[in-house]
């Protein structure tokens, strides 16, 4: 038998994705297609700003629809750049009762990408995101996984909150950036 290298663990190892607590979420298109939006402007009196395609508008309807579903979920934040979207997800309480104000996991990194059990608010949101935008498409335009970040503290909070805001400026040197 191979011995075959051990996977690394990308999720915190105590943390519960399905309780309240705020998210960050990165959603890319499949193959990178730059099909959600372009960045038009960014001339000496026109700052670079995001201007929705079709499919853009459907995912945006589909956010604006989310919102009005979830009671238990809150988009705080979102921008749906050319070939992917950023959203700060959150959870406002656990869809099984357990409520309390936005928290911030302690401890080490909280990157990770898709969890395993579908179970969890986080994944399942996605996933349903995902699949409505698709149907209403009329194709399958996202890619695969997606990556997700614990908030842990309200300075993180607030570095990925202008990151958000900022992202549209810094298309160019984005690391999704294609033309």
């Amino acid at each position: 038998m191979t011995d075959l290298p051990e996977r690394k663990r990308i999720r915190l190892g105590e943390y519960d994705y399905s309780d309240a607590g705020a998210y960050f979420v990165t959603i890319c298109t499949k193959n990178k297609q730059c099909i959600l939006s372009d960045i038009v402007g960014g001339g000496a009196l026109d700052a670079p700003r995001v201007e929705l395609t079709s499919y853009g508008k459907i995912l945006d309807d589909e956010i604006q629809k989310s919102m009005r579903i979830y009671q238990h979920i809150q988009i705080d934040k979102y921008v749906i750049m050319p070939n992917h979207v950023h959203m700060i997800i959150n959870i406002l309480y656990n869809p099984n009762g357990t409520s309390r104000a936005p928290s911030y996991a302690n401890g080490v990194d909280g990157t990770s990408r898709a969890p395993s059990r579908t179970n969890e608010t986080i994944p399942a949101f996605v996933s349903i995101l995902k699949r409505f935008t698709n149907k209403k498409c009329g194709e399958k335009i996202w890619h695969r996984s997606y990556y997700d970040h614990v908030i842990r503290t309200e300075h993180d909070y607030a570095q990925i909150w202008q990151y958000v805001d900022e992202n549209p400026t810094k298309w160019e040197s984005d690391e999704y950036y294609e033309q």
